[in-house]
């Protein structure tokens, strides 16, 4: 077996790091992207650090010139590069918020693998996307965005899935829950902020806040989603997608009609 070649991108992140260490430990070579410059750090014999930003084109044609010096094929793309805020859909920059994690949590992916898709079509690759519990399961209040930017990774996956089906490219969504990540402190961090800022949710956000407060504190090790992503990075027949560790009361919620579970919010909120 040649040099088996992957890229991930979010890679200085929590999920990220412990990816491409699970995947370099298994034996492959990592681009590691990130935007940020602590990516470089990452450097090690199998790990090679990319700077690049996923909601700029230039910067990821860059990258894709950058590992074509090593290599004009990739097994696999890896995309975990992605930002969380909780906030109201009708207060506060709500509409800049809401673009700026659609850049980065969807069309970063449609840059990504619209820009290696050669590069994985010579490699006989796949696609890994990020989605989340969210993107699946009802709705909650004052996670609007973040949710409405998974949702789109879930069409976005099934369409890209059953597009390349022809081609023999398979396209796999994982599906994770709470992970103890920079991700889950920009959740308390901005919950904070709603809870200081806003004029109309005040009662409602307090009642709301041992609810969250039990599921950040049930965060999981990030570990074990680079198992399940090197499983589906490995996998001869990859599923078209993998729930890890998804919260249970989240999954209970998906068992009651939409109108009770509206009814148990209007309580909540009254």
């Amino acid at each position: 077996m040649g040099e088996r070649f992957v890229l991930v991108t979010g890679a200085a992140g929590g999920l990220g790091s412990a990816t491409v260490q699970a995947l370099s430990g298994a034996g492959w070579t990592v681009f590691a992207a990130d935007a940020s410059q602590s990516v470089q750090a990452s450097a090690a014999p199998r790990i090679s650090p990319i700077v690049m930003d996923v909601t700029n084109q230039h910067s990821v044609d860059a990258a894709v010139s950058l590992v074509q010096q090593t290599t004009n094929r990739l097994a696999a793309v890896v995309n975990l590069a992605g930002i969380q805020a909780m906030g109201s859909l009708v207060e506060g920059d709500i509409v800049a918020v809401t673009q700026a994690m659609l850049d980065v949590n969807t069309m970063g992916m449609v840059r990504v693998n619209r820009a290696f898709f050669a590069m994985l079509l010579r490699g006989r690759g796949r696609i890994v996307n990020c989605s989340s519990e969210c993107g699946y399961m009802k709705a909650q209040p004052f996670n609007g965005p973040y949710t409405m930017t998974k949702y789109a990774v879930e069409a976005y996956s099934d369409s890209l899935r059953r597009e390349l089906l022809g081609l023999g490219m398979p396209v796999i969504k994982i599906q994770p829950g709470s992970f103890k990540t920079g991700l889950l402190a920009d959740t308390s961090a901005s919950f904070d902020q709603l809870v200081g800022s806003t004029r109309y949710f005040g009662k409602t956000l307090q009642r709301l806040r041992p609810l969250m407060a039990r599921e950040l504190a049930g965060a999981n090790d990030p570990t074990q989603l680079a198992a399940v992503i090197l499983r589906a990075v490995q996998a001869k027949r990859p599923r078209a997608s993998y729930r890890v560790r998804n919260s249970r009361l989240l999954g209970l919620a998906e068992l009651v009609p939409e109108g009770l579970f509206d009814a148990v919010y209007r309580l909540l909120m009254r």
